[in-house]
This record gives C-alpha cells, structure tokens and sequence, in this order.
C-alpha cells in the first residue's frame, strides 16, 4: 500500500528550469545518502545517550542499514511504501531510516514525545504499512499503547520494538538477521521520499510531503551552507530539522555525525569539551540554554564562534548578546514545507545583515510578499511571505489543504510575515496568527515580545491573545524567567513598556509566569496551547 495522496502539479518552466541549473539531478535519497556514507565509511558515527550509547563509522551504520533494507524487503515492503518510526537519537533510528530509504520507501518520521492520539492521527492518515517504535524513553511506555493504536489501524501490518523488552511485537533486531540490500532501489524523484509532520504552532498537525528531488535539493542546500566544526544535534530525528542536521547534512559532507537523545545543557557542554564540537545551532532556546549555564566557559564559547540560528525567529536582544560575546550569526528562515527558503552565510554577508536580517533568497528560491489583497508590497513594507523554489514541498497529505495554501498553483503562502530591505534581506517581523486584534487594532507580539526580552530577568517570553469581553482580544504575556531572577509584576511589565516608547494600546494586561513552555520538537513555543488555556480560563 503506497501513500495515498495527491501532489500539486509544478509548472513545466519551474521544473525544466530546476534540472537545467542541477537543483533537481534525478538522484533518490537513498542512492545519495547510501554513496555518501560509503564514500566516508571510516568516518565517526556517534550518539550520546546514558539508555543506548554507540559508536561506530560510517561504514558500521551504512552495514546495518542494508539489513534493515534485506529484512523490510523480506516482509514485502518496497518502494512507495510508507514506513513509520518513532525512537529517540539512537543509532537504531539511524539505520531505519537509510534502510528505508534504500528501498525508496517513503519514511515517516514521528517525534518520540508524542502520544497515543498522535502517532495515531499520523498512522491513519499516512497509511504506513510499518511501525518501528522503542519499548520506554523518559518515563514513556510505548508499550502500553501499542495494542490499542495498532488495533485501530487497519494499514499497520507490522510493528518492530527497540529495546530490552519487545513484548508480544517482534524485536528489531529481526530486521538485521536477512542479509544486505547492496543497490539502492530506482524510483521516480518526483515521488514520495518522506512524510514531515508539522508539530504544530497551531493546532492541527499537517502531513508535509517531500519528494526525492525537493528532499535531496533542501539536502545539497544545507550541506553546502555548513561551516566550521561538526556540530552537537539534540533536536529529535523524529522532526525534520533533527533528521536533516543529524542524520543528512553531515553523511553529505562526509563530517562525524554528533547525536545526543535528551538536550541536557550541562551534558552538551561537557560532550562539546570531549569531542570539540559545537552545538550552537537551531532554535534560540537551545543555544541560551546553552550560555545560561553555569558550566558554560571561554571554551566552549571557543567552539560556538559561529552560531547557525532557524527553526523559530530570532529576538533582536538574543543576536545582541551573541554580537556582545563576539560571535557572529548564521541565520536560516524555512518551515517544514520549504525548509530552507532565505539564509546568511557567515564571512560574505556584512556582519549586520547576519545578526540582524533572516537572509537574503537562497539558491534557486523565489520570495514575494503581499498584503491582505495578494497585491506585492514596496520594499520596506511588510507582507505576508510567499516563495516557490527546488526544495518546495509536493503538497499536503490533505489534497484540499494544499490547493488552499498555494497561489496561483505554484507559490507557497507561509502564513509568516515579513519585511525584505533595499539589498534583498528578509526580516520576519510576525506571524498572521500571532497578530493580536485589539478593539479593531492589530498588534504586534513580536513587537512587544522583543521588548520584554530586554527586562532583567526575563528568559523567555509569548505574548499572545486573550478573550475580552469588551474588546474582543487583548495581550497576555507569558513570561519564563532565569534562574534566580526575582519575581515579576505586571506594573513592572508596563513601566519598562512605557520607558521603551510602546503606546498604552500594546501594553499586555495580563501576565503569567511559568516555569516552561509547551513546544515543539525544534524548540518552538507552542502558541496555540496557550491561547487554548486562556479560552478555557486556566
């Protein structure tokens, strides 16, 4: 059974124009990924993990991958397939993974933090014939729920258990014991290589379909935008930035691939000292994590000279205090549906345009912004931001959703806004979501989430809308303050608002501390959860 979904056709003057300049080469994942880690076979392949440490080589993984390309192959999957795996960063998602894609599979990735309803809302709608999953990770029994979510799926015909205890499924080590898939499989690289799930700012997940050739082109664009030493990956593998900056961009670089499974600053910070890595990548949260620390060091800041920030935007004072250490700033706007749509690279864009700006249109990729009329803006002005490019998704599991989110069948409407100065650099000012409508006036979160970041003591903060009987919607801040800042007020909140110029209107009226925020597998702060508290008057 193959993934049962429909991709948007792309315009024949974009696809011709993709293979004439090389973004789309005709190569499958599983081809690329397998010649790379042959070609790099004696490099280091290591994964941090206090439940199921390993090390090894390229070589090691590239020979376990065959097997579980020979034991899937051996149960009848083949290419079109639809293969499923939750597993934290071990060495076993590895090998899944490549095996899969060997075969021309079509993977499906799910976080390993979520739940029952979850996995089961992505199983039924991706139709996979295979479940690999572990037996518990950090207090999570996957054993549990499995006989109730595989009995509700009539597609799941088998099920492979990581682990010490596999109970009534079928251990994974079965998969190793029906010799090698030496070939990758040929399939067309217009099809099905990969099912991204959203993990959601907003409520609903969406199923993300990646083809061959707009995996393998976001692969190459990445890879060729990496830079300085190998880098410490604790993002899940079961989320796309995970998978590809652990388990991609370093096989095509031929650089050690560095995995952790539970992101314990300390932790990393000792495991960058051991094997001089840096792990100043991803989400804003992971690398303040990392300087809020009280082990973090000169040497460690030695190994972070360059800090690679995407998968969420980035506050003004967060690159301020980065500029303030003498780093510099590599930035990357995407999304899991055009993962790598702007970026800077570091030494050829001026040193502003790195810390300030998310980038300049990468490669091959096409922006746009409009108003609420899809009419273009002047530079300078902001816009909702379209782009089309050669790592564009196909489309959505969901046909309607696709045909919904695409103008004029080809560029791809982010829901993100955005301001692209007078030299092409994009700055993303706000989400059409996040914009508070207060008495018939938009705004701004972001405008005053970058203010509130300025406070002392104030680690994290999300501003977003709040029921008002009067009003309609007004701002409610939730604040994360550092360790052993003192407690905040809301008057202290208004006071710094006002001495920083921010008219009354904007002022939060009301504010919530709390120890941590709900988020998503790449640190982002789940908005929607929030907001859903304050409707239901938590």
């Amino acid at each position: 059974m193959g993934l049962d979904w429909q991709p948007r056709a792309v315009p024949a003057d974009l696809a011709s124009g993709y293979r004439r300049e090389g973004f789309w080469t005709g190569e499958s994942l599983g081809a690329l990924l397998g010649e790379r880690l042959a070609a790099a076979s004696t490099q280091t392949f290591k994964l941090r993990s206090d439940l199921r440490p390993w090390s090894g080589s390229f070589g090691d993984v590239l020979d376990g991958s065959r097997r579980v390309a020979a034991g899937l192959a051996g149960v009848g999957v083949g290419a079109g397939d639809v293969v499923a795996f939750q597993l934290p960063n071990w060495v076993e998602a590895a090998v899944l993974f490549y095996g899969a894609a060997l075969l021309g599979a079509v993977v499906v990735p799910i976080v390993h933090f979520y739940g029952a309803k979850e996995v089961r809302y992505i199983l039924d709608r991706s139709g996979a014939r295979v479940l690999v999953t572990a037996d518990a990770f950090r207090g999570i029994d996957y054993l549990s729920t499995l006989d109730a979510l595989v009995g509700d799926m009539a597609a799941v015909e088998r099920v492979y258990v990581v682990g010490d205890d596999s109970g009534r499924w079928t251990p994974f080590s079965a998969l190793l014991e029906s010799g090698q898939v030496d070939s990758p499989v040929a399939v067309d690289d217009s099809s099905a290589a990969l099912v991204a799930w959203t993990s959601g700012t907003t409520a609903d997940p969406k199923g993300v379909v990646h083809s061959h050739r707009s995996f393998v082109a976001e692969a190459r664009q990445l890879a060729s935008a990496r830079s300085g030493p190998p880098t410490l990956i604790g993002a899940p593998v079961g989320h796309a930035i995970g998978l590809l900056g652990g388990l991609i961009v370093p096989v095509l670089d031929g650089c050690p691939v560095q995995l952790i499974d539970t992101w314990d600053p300390g932790a990393v910070l000792a495991a960058m000292v051991e094997d001089k890595v840096s792990a100043a990548t991803g989400a804003t949260f992971f690398l303040t994590s990392l300087l809020d620390h009280p082990d973090f060091g000169p040497e460690h800041l030695e190994l972070m000279r360059v800090a690679a920030m995407g998968g969420a935007p980035v506050p003004r004072a967060v690159a301020d205090r980065v500029s303030g250490m003498g780093m510099s700033m590599i930035r990357m706007y995407g999304s899991t549906e055009h993962p790598s749509t702007t970026g800077s690279t570091n030494g050829v864009d001026p040193p502003d345009k790195g810390m300030y700006t998310d980038g300049r249109p990468l490669p091959g990729v096409e922006v746009r912004l409009v108003d609420e009329a899809g009419v273009d803006v002047a530079p300078g002005d902001a816009g909702e931001i379209l782009s089309r490019g050669p790592d564009l998704f196909e489309g959505y599991t969901d046909s309607a959703l696709t045909e919904a989110t695409f103008v004029d069948g080809s560029w791809y409407a982010s829901g993100d806004v955005g301001v692209i100065d007078e030299d092409g650099y994009l700055t993303i000012t706000d989400r059409k979501k996040d914009i508070i409508i207060r008495g018939g006036e938009n705004v701004s979160a972001a405008e005053i989430e970058e203010l509130l970041l300025r406070m002392g003591g104030v680690a994290e903060v999300a501003v977003v809308a709040a029921p008002d009987v009067r009003l309609g919607e007004h701002a409610c801040a939730f604040v994360r303050l550092a360790p052993g800042a003192p407690t905040l007020e809301l008057d202290a909140v208004r006071s710094h608002l006002s001495a920083a110029g921010l008219s009354r209107q904007k002022w939060p009226e009301e504010l919530r501390l709390v120890p941590d925020f709900p988020r998503t597998a790449s640190g982002k702060v789940q908005k929607f959860v929030l907001r859903q508290q304050l409707r239901a008057g938590a």
